[in-house]
């Protein structure tokens, strides 16, 4: 369960290409078939569609601390279209609303941008993603056998249409790229 105290504990900021080796070092944590900085910095630097954040503690930069960076979250807005591409947490910090948080708000970024449904896939064994993303009101669409690697696993595929900001939220502060505090809504 998710206390109030816990994330005002942190904040949710765009990521920058300093953050790349923490971001790095989480993915490769996070996944078995992780993305190289490579593709980690073409996301962050490179690609139009996507939008990059991370969830901190307060106060810290990413230089600051070594476990500064607590999660992140990779996705794209494509027109009408948000899709969720990578969302990791540290396992320390699992089960404190920090991932909800991030992909709240990706959710008010997109609904800004005019977007109208979300998209993801998910590796079948993760009952964990599976479970936030029903509660967030994502619906399993599909199936695609044999998609993930290390180990070989089919994706589900989810959706929100409409996509909508999810119920029982709590405010989450966040800083935007020009520094100035907002909240984001997130369960």
């Amino acid at each position: 369960m998710t206390s109030d105290k816990t994330l005002s504990e942190f904040q949710i900021l765009p990521a920058t290409p300093e953050m790349l080796p923490d971001i790095l070092a989480l993915e490769e944590a996070c996944f078995s078939s992780p993305w190289t900085r490579k593709m980690l910095e073409t996301e962050l630097m490179s690609n139009q569609f996507a939008h990059f954040l991370v969830a901190m503690h307060r106060g810290q930069s990413a230089g600051g601390s070594e476990c500064a960076i607590v999660g992140y979250h990779c996705f794209w807005i494509v027109f009408e279209e948000l899709r969720l591409m990578n969302l990791a947490v540290r396992e320390s910090m699992r089960r404190q609303g920090i991932g909800t948080a991030l992909a709240a708000e990706a959710f008010r970024m997109a609904l800004d941008l005019a977007a109208t449904r979300a998209v993801l896939e998910v590796r079948a064994s993760n009952a964990p993603a599976h479970s936030l993303y029903t509660r967030m009101g994502f619906v399993q669409t599909g199936k695609r056998p044999r998609y993930y690697s290390n180990p070989i696993e089919d994706a589900v595929l989810m959706e929100m249409s409409p996509l909508v900001m999810p119920s029982g939220r709590q405010n989450v502060p966040t800083c935007r790229a020009g520094g100035e505090s907002t909240s984001t809504d997130s369960l």
